[in-house]
């Protein structure tokens, strides 16, 4: 009997001590098995309420989880609500310096340049005037953390033409010599276009194939990015091309933005993408970092490289990495690229280490894409471990509910085996949660789990939603939908 008992106590020391057994405990437990649904309901209730009161035409917005797309939606204003969808085409702007710099980085991979290398070793032609003798060499490094002291844009003022005439390749090089620096290299932050369009050129010239070529062949056909072009196709437009609208003017209305094609900066802000094409680029990045072997587009050290902060600005505190923007939010590392062209404004944001991406399409200016990706972010991460088994358990009371004159109107949600109350229009998408403690009756969830406040939903004689009380306020039923508020 001793003998057994010693064999069964080893084993458990055995298995207490091993490494790999706490490994895999470990991965386990780190798993997201959190069902998302209530929240993806409260994306998608909050960027109607976005569409509706700020007169947006229209959101492309997917949620990555890991290896998949967990969630996506087109949603329209009631012009544009059946002409989009998540395969509709975006100019995604300044998404595209993402693609110019991996690369940029494939040459680095292949030895073929160095990062430290000055730009004009690999472009002659570059001639840009040096006005500080003191700084050092304009750097490929440099220029992918937008601390070359480049100007922003090149010699021609294709952002401000109504007729939104870019540049050519040639013109672009032609205008180098009546181009000064703004600042010593390595200095300052200073976001170029002009730098990310000259490591395009780079490419071109240390590969000896077009950049279009070269990005389709090397990144996006080994990515399956079927969709996503280098440029803007004239036949697309108005048809898988969404069309873009302005900012809106005093009367709250938005023009629509004519047709353009960046032509030689199209390295820095040319191309078109969609939901679906822009999800597969950040699979592969995700699936990459966490050991998955895919694609051979990019080593996972050279990416994690690229995912580190390189570069800070004194003055400002903007961190870069390798061609990515670094952003921090509630103490989480996030990396991506916004865009911003006339007609369209975009984001793109990695969380690497929750295994999570956010991207949201918009076809119109005035808007701040980051302000859904953030906001998306914070619904997430609002839901808590206790949240995350059910979902939909509150249907029946989960919907629109009167606020004037304070705010507009409430959304009462499902939130796991909570609920979830959200003030519209809202600029963060906050919320606040409510643990169910008898039947109707609600009290509202401190930070520190503690309970606050009463909500009770009130009924009328036939038992149906009637409103809510808080704080002693009550607040109407409206409906469903949205469309029940008119």
């Amino acid at each position: 009997m001793k003998k057994y008992f010693f064999i069964i106590l080893s084993t458990l020391l055995l298995c207490c001590n091993n490494p790999s057994v706490d490994s895999e405990k470990s991965k386990v437990e780190n798993l997201d098995s959190k069902n998302y649904s209530d929240v993806y309901k409260m994306v998608e209730i909050w960027l109607q309420s976005e569409i509706d009161y700020n007169n947006i035409p229209g959101f492309s917005v997917a949620i990555i989880n890991k290896d998949k797309i967990d969630w996506s939606r087109a949603i329209g204003n009631e012009k544009n609500k059946d002409e989009i969808s998540i395969n509709s085409l975006f100019s995604i702007c300044s998404i595209s310096k993402l693609f110019t710099s991996i690369g940029i980085m494939q040459l680095v991979n292949e030895g073929k340049i160095n990062l430290d290398d000055p730009l004009k070793k690999h472009l002659p032609f570059f001639d840009l005037v040096q006005i500080y003798p003191e700084s050092s060499p304009i750097t490929i490094r440099n220029i992918l953390t937008h601390s070359s002291g480049l100007p922003r844009e090149s010699n021609q003022p294709y952002w401000s033409n109504t007729d939104l005439i870019f540049p050519t390749k040639k013109e672009v090089i032609e205008g180098l010599s009546k181009q000064k620096t703004l600042y010593p290299a390595n200095k300052y932050f200073q976001y170029s276009n002009l730098g990310l369009t000259l490591l395009g050129y780079l490419i071109e010239e240390v590969s000896g194939i077009p950049y279009n070529q070269y990005i389709s062949d090397k990144i996006l056909n080994p990515l399956d990015m079927n969709s996503t072009k280098t440029f803007m196709d004239r036949k697309q437009y108005g048809k898988e091309l969404i069309v873009g609208f302005g900012a809106e003017n005093r009367k709250r209305n938005r023009e629509s933005v004519p047709y353009f094609n960046a032509f030689g900066i199209d390295p820095a802000a040319g191309f078109t993408s969609n939901t679906v094409d822009l999800a597969k680029f950040a699979i592969w990045q995700l699936n990459l970092l966490s050991g998955k072997n895919n694609s051979g587009v990019l080593p996972k050290d050279l990416l994690s490289q690229m995912h580190k902060i390189q570069f800070i600005d004194s003055l400002s505190n903007v961190k870069r990495g390798l061609g990515f923007s670094i952003y921090n939010q509630n103490n989480e590392n996030l990396v991506g690229h916004g865009g911003s062209c006339p007609g369209y404004k975009t984001q793109l944001t990695i969380d690497p280490k929750g295994q999570k991406a956010i991207i949201v399409l918009i076809n119109a200016r005035g808007v701040t894409p980051t302000k859904y990706t953030r906001g998306i972010k914070n619904l997430m991460n609002q839901l808590r471990k206790g949240d995350n088994k059910k979902a939909n358990v509150f249907r029946e009371i989960s919907g629109y509910y009167k606020s004037l004159p304070w705010n507009t109107e409430n959304y009462l949600s499902s939130w796991g085996e909570n609920i979830a109350l959200m003030s519209l229009p809202s600029n963060s998408a906050n919320i606040t949660r409510f643990k169910p403690v008898e039947k109707d009756v609600f009290r509202r969830i401190l930070k520190n789990d503690s309970l606050g406040e009463y909500l009770y939903i009130i009924r009328d004689e036939k038992n149906n939603i009637s409103g809510f009380k808080r704080h002693q306020n009550i607040y109407n039923f409206y409906g469903k939908e949205a469309s029940d508020l008119n």
